[in-house]
């Protein structure tokens, strides 16, 4: 039984760790064989890049070699796939490698595309690419008073993020002593300050109490540079000084390319994960369709039952679990307070007043990731 997991972030990094685990007899003794394909050396812990565009983490405590957060037992090559022949059962690599398989996990991750909206990539600052995260916490250093606007575009990586640099930027500016001389103002797509509901009755009172003004309902147009303008396909204008950008997110170009998704996200059924219509290729992580967060703790419980159902399915022939939609997420509440929402298929979130308890919990889990992309939380 061939096994090739295809990306090695998160889930496929979880993944294969859980089935070395797992299949230890059946690797040892060549009943199995699990390979690992990245377009990586590297492994990022992407949540820190918020902590970098304020300037509390470097970027160089974002990474690990990723060949040592691998269980030996899995082959592992910095090799992207570039072509998926599904019905040959048949990967095709960078190098020019063709390489088959019985089961193929595709875990590709997802990117942001903020050149879907006009001018915004030119006149933005976001945080979703080492780069962009280190000219963000430039352009912050040198900023100096004015009106900051967040601008957030759908579906995006991490559904927190926009609540949390927007807390993260009310006490970064205290601690420079300009808040006074800022207006920090947030504008969401849909008729309220989240899409969950229970975030965003928590979130509103809290962003009245800082004295951040907000704007629901704003769908981005365009940006005009020249001018700094934020335009909305609602028809208003909001002008800005600063420009932070949750840019909207597509899957990765190649699912594109081999037509295995709209706009790169693959559709995948939500309790077994596997493609629609393929029995033995699963998705994970932000590659999928499924209408949930799109967020590391996504990817990793999605990973721990792909992960003992691949396992089963290679013992017992047939899967034993289904994924419940679980999903855990810390909610940076400022740069000393944060809480969390936790949530799955049928229950929705609760989140509780944010404690300064949760924020070190948080700040540890920053050190812990490590541990847990090994299977070991």
């Amino acid at each position: 039984m061939k096994i090739v997991i295809v990306g090695g972030g998160t889930g496929g990094t979880i993944l294969a760790n859980n089935l070395a685990r797992r299949l230890s007899g059946e690797l040892k003794n060549g009943k199995a064989r699990l390979i690992l394909l990245s377009a990586s050396e590297r492994h990022m812990y992407q949540p820190g890049l918020l902590y970098v565009a304020v300037g509390k983490m470097m970027p160089d405590e974002l990474y690990r070699d990723q060949r040592s957060l691998l269980e030996p037992s899995i082959e592992f090559h910095v090799d992207p796939v570039e072509q998926f022949a599904l019905d040959k059962n048949q990967v095709k690599t960078k190098s020019g490698a063709t390489i088959d398989y019985d089961m193929l996990v595709i875990a590709t991750g997802s990117r942001m595309v903020p050149e879907t909206i006009p001018g915004l990539a030119e006149n933005s600052e976001t945080f979703y690419t080492e780069e962009s995260a280190v000219k963000m916490c430039k352009a912050l250093q040198q900023f100096q008073g004015g009106k900051v606007v967040i601008t957030v575009g759908v579906p995006h990586k991490c559904p927190m993020a926009p609540l949390e640099i927007t807390f993260m930027l009310n006490d970064y500016f205290k601690d420079r002593g300009i808040r006074d001389k800022v207006q920090i103002h947030y504008t969401y797509p849909i008729g309220r300050t989240h899409s969950l509901e229970n975030v965003a009755k928590w979130a509103t009172p809290e962003f009245g109490r800082l004295g951040i003004t907000y704007e629901t309902l704003f769908n981005m147009k365009e940006v005009d540079g020249k001018n700094k303008i934020l335009r909305s396909e609602e028809g208003t204008d909001t002008p800005y000084d600063l420009l932070i950008a949750i840019p909207a997110h597509k899957g990765m170009e190649v699912l594109e390319k081999n037509g295995l998704g709209a706009n790169g996200f693959i559709p995948t059924n939500r309790t077994r994960l596997n493609m629609e219509g393929r029995t033995n290729v699963f998705v994970l992580g932000d590659t999928t369709n499924i209408p949930i967060s799109k967020a590391g703790s996504t990817a990793h419980f999605e990973a721990e039952a792909l992960g003992e159902n691949i396992a089963a399915m290679v013992k017992l022939g047939a899967p034993v679990r289904d994924y419940d939609g679980k999903v855990f997420c810390f909610i940076q509440a400022g740069k000393d307070r944060a809480t969390y929402a936790m949530f799955n298929y049928t229950t929705p979130p609760d989140p509780k007043a944010p404690t300064k308890a949760i924020h070190w919990f948080k700040l540890a889990y920053n050190k812990l990731y490590w541990s847990s992309v090994r299977g070991l939380l």
